[in-house]
């Protein structure tokens, strides 16, 4: 099941278009998702194609647009750990990114001044309430993915010591997110995704989701031991290597570019940039 926010009600995307859950009964506002999650999923098998419509990539909204927590993590893969200059963490290393940031899949973003960076990741959708829970069961309260991106303004993110992110990471358009929300059950291995994301047809970042340091069961676990967890919270799991202010000479985003960021069974998300006044 690929649900998402179509110009402001829930649709079912096919391969061949979208179908308005409203034909099937449902409530189409995108507050009433995950109370009605599990019987969409029953739906959602017996849809038939043939009713599916056409729909502008425009359209399309930031799937969950009002969560009430989003949680970030900082250096869970390897390779960034090392491009970065730190040893591997032992816990996961969690900041936030605040909901005013959200932006659906197919926009334009104002570039604040400074450097702005790009970091592809995999956002983990909670569906039902959470706390405490053990690794084992880690997956238990997460009913979708999607894709992400953790845009980052490098200068405020950084500065002070010690640095705060989550300011530098929550500009107005900085957390991208789509294009849809992909039942977990629907992915062969949800713990092994290819991401890939490139700038102006560069791939600059790619990788699997199966390197992350810190999985997402143990995520859950981790962040659900302190902070009960909400259906509509977001997890941006980390991104790989190769952004920006690591290479040498450094890159970022510039007015004019366009950023794709594609995972493997969840979608594609583009964008382009424009200076802000």
């Amino acid at each position: 099941m690929r649900i998402a926010d179509l110009a402001g009600g829930l649709a079912l995307l096919t391969g061949d278009g979208a179908v308005d859950v409203a034909t099937g009964g449902f409530d189409p506002d995108p507050a009433a998702l995950f109370g009605q999650w599990d019987a969409l999923l029953d739906w959602s098998a017996g849809v038939d194609p043939a009713t599916a419509v056409p729909y502008r990539e425009t359209d399309l909204r930031a799937p969950v647009p009002e969560p009430r927590q989003i949680f970030a993590v900082a250096l869970n893969y390897r390779p960034h750990t090392a491009e970065a200059g730190y040893e591997e963490p032992a816990e996961p290393l969690v900041f936030t990114k605040f909901p005013t940031c959200l932006t659906g899949p197919y926009t334009t973003v104002g570039l604040p001044p400074g450097h702005v960076d790009w970091e592809l990741e995999m956002v983990a959708v909670i569906g039902r309430d959470a706390h405490r829970v053990p690794e084992e069961h880690g997956w238990d309260p997460v009913v979708a993915l999607t894709v992400g991106q953790d845009l980052s303004e490098r200068i405020t993110q950084l500065a002070g010591r010690p640095a705060q992110f989550s300011l530098g990471k929550s500009f107005p358009g900085f957390g991208p997110v789509g294009p849809a929300l992909v039942a977990v059950g629907d992915l062969p291995d949800p713990d092994d995704l290819e991401l890939t994301c490139e700038l102006n047809g560069d791939v600059v970042q790619h990788d699997r989701t199966s390197n992350m340091i810190f999985p997402v069961p143990r995520l859950v676990a981790h962040l659900s031991a302190i902070c009960p967890l909400r259906p509509g919270d977001l997890i941006f799991t980390g991104t790989p290597a190769g952004v920006g202010n690591r290479r040498t000479p450094q890159r970022f985003i510039g007015p004019g570019d366009t950023l794709v960021s594609r995972i493997e069974g969840l979608g594609e998300m583009r964008h382009t940039f424009r200076s802000t006044p």
